[in-house]
Order: C-alpha cells, then structure tokens, then sequence
C-alpha cells in the first residue's frame, strides 16, 4: 500500500481529494486540527469509500508529531493542504497567517526530511500573481502578492525552491490553484465555511438557500464587461484530479513541476449569480458594495501546461459548478452543522 499523508485533509479541497486518491489506488492518510473543518466530514467520506478513515487530530506545526505519523505509515508522499486562506482576515490578522502559513510549512519540511519523505505536493494560490498585467496567466508571470495571505503563499513557494536546490533528493510539485468552487456529485461533501464566506460561491449558495438576505459585490467599477471582477472557477472535482496526476507524475518522474489548476475561462461575478439563479431556481438579491482591499479586477489562468506536462485538463462547466454547488447547499443548509 502507498500512504499519502493529506495535512488539512478534512479540509474542502482535501477531502475531496481524498475521494480522488482512493479511487486512484493510493491510502490518504488525514492529519487536521479541524481548526477550520468538520469531524463530520470523516463520517462521510467513510460513506463514500465504504472503508474507515485514517485520521490523526493535530496540527502541522507539531513536528514530532507528523514525523511520527510519516514513520509509522512509512508515506510515499505528503500533500500539504493545511493553512489559513481568508484574504480579508489576512490583511486584518497578518501575524495569524504569518505564523500558522510559514511556521507549518517550516515544521511540515523539517518532519519530512528527517524521515527521508521528500515528495511534495503544495497548495499554492494564483494569488501570488498578485495584480496580473494582462490575462490568461502563465505560470512564467512575476509574481508578487497583493495581500498578506498571497505573501505566505510565495514565501512557501520559495522556500521549496531553496529546498530543491539544496538536496537534488527532493520531489515538488506546487499547484497554483485559482478559484475552486462545486462540490462532490452525492452532496456529501462540500464547501463549509465558518461563519461569513469570505468566497464568492458559498456566499450566493446561502442567499439562495436562504440563510442570508442578498449577495454583496465588492465592486461594480472594473475594467471588465460588466464591470465586476472576473474569475477562473474550477470544479473541486477536476481540482482534486488535478492532484492525482501531479502526484502521479512526481512519483514516475524525476523532475520538479509549477502548474496552474484553472479551465482557462474567466467568468465575472454578475455571470456566476445568473447562472447560480439558473441552476437552482432561486433568485439571488445582490446589493453593490466598494471595492475590497487587495481584489483585482482579473484573474484567470493559461492551463495549458498542465494539459501537456500532467495530461490533465478540467472538463466541468460553470452550469454543473452551479447544479453540484446547489445540490450540496439544498441538502445540508446549516452545512455539517
């Protein structure tokens, strides 16, 4: 059996990846400190796999602790997932992201290279495109950060760069995720966030559900089309395939890897509230708001290099995004609460 430790697993993306691994052949292994996820979420996923999870509670930053889990487990790989990901709050809590960011991936590395595990998958963030020149986004853009959240995913990506370069043994694939949204088909699994969603998606799902009274739009003065910001929405599902093959990849071949996840189409967010409207019936009131500190107008990625590098591409549509997204918040409105 191949282990693959999934740090924050329980998490949105991880636990769908986790469903992705295990229908791949691999064993993830969850380590979550559920600090931002639900024990629920396990429960489910057993549903789903018919087959008990492997779950240690803890967090990335006791070192001792996730070198022991490696040990015992004796992991093939490890694909880190666990950190903070609110832009709003980074900006009003820096120190927070500073902290839980960088310190885990600090804690994360030592534990690992202690151990001899050195195959890497990182959750990166088109965020470290900070404010983008023109669109679509290779992975050859230059980077910079636009809030403090954004400068923790860089500083990450450079440190795995400076590890690389200073022992050959190491095996990193960062994915540059843009903007993942949907959830699992059975409306098991979705997208949870605690109290006021800080993303677009799961906002305009409990208006229409619902639990709140209008969307705000942060924005309505930008140059795009209709003037609010546009987006590269990718399905949780084509995301979590995503890091099956990248996985694949970096335990077949000896060569480091960039990739953006996206689908290479930008949709604004006016265009996702009607088709929102569309897939679940619902009307979603929306009420215009200033522009938010550190949003920019666009963001969405050139994905071809995942194509010819991981001979992946996404394939679902903003309509299924919408349908899955709806079907999820429908069936659990208080979300695993």
């Amino acid at each position: 059996m191949r282990f693959v430790l999934l740090t924050g697993g329980a998490g949105y993306i991880g636990s769908h990846t986790y469903l992705a691994l295990h229908a791949a052949g691999l064993t993830p292994v969850i380590l979550d400190d559920f600090s931002n996820s639900s024990p629920v979420v396990l429960e489910r996923l057993q549903r789903l796999t018919g087959q008990p999870v492997l779950c240690e509670r803890g967090s990335v930053a006791d070192k001792a602790r996730v070198q022991a889990l490696i040990e015992r487990y004796k992991m093939t790989a490890v694909i880190h997932f666990a950190g903070f990901k609110a832009v709003g709050e980074s900006v009003a809590q820096p120190l927070k992201y500073f902290a839980n960011n960088l310190g885990g991936m600090v804690s994360l590395l030592q534990a690992m290279d202690a151990t001899d595990c050195r195959t890497l998958l990182f959750s990166s963030s088109a965020t470290v495109y900070g404010d983008p020149a023109t669109v679509p986004i290779t992975e050859q853009f230059p980077r910079s950060y636009t809030n403090p959240y954004g400068h923790t995913k860089l500083v990450c990506e450079d440190m795995l760069s400076a590890l690389c370069a200073s022992n050959p043994a190491w095996r990193v694939g960062v994915l540059r995720y843009f903007n993942p949204v949907g959830a699992h088909p059975s409306g098991l699994i979705g997208e949870d966030p605690s109290g006021l969603p800080n993303n677009l998606m799961p906002y305009v799902a409990q208006v229409a559900v619902g639990k709140r009274p209008f969307l705000n739009v942060y924005g309505r003065d930008y140059a795009t089309p209709d003037g609010t910001g546009v987006r590269d929405y990718i399905h949780v599902e084509d995301l979590a395939a995503g890091h099956v093959a990248a996985l694949q990849k970096l335990l077949s071949a000896s060569e480091n890897f960039t990739v953006n996840l996206g689908t290479g189409q930008g949709y604004s967010v006016l265009e996702v509230v009607r088709a929102f409207e569309q897939a679940s019936g619902q009307l979603v009131p929306c009420q215009f708001a200033p522009r938010r500190s550190g949003d920019v107008a666009q963001c969405y990625a050139d994905a071809s290099l995942a194509h010819s590098l991981l001979n992946w591409r996404a394939t679902r549509t903003l309509a299924d995004m919408c349908a899955d997204a709806w079907h999820w918040q429908s069936c659990n409105p208080d979300g695993y609460r």
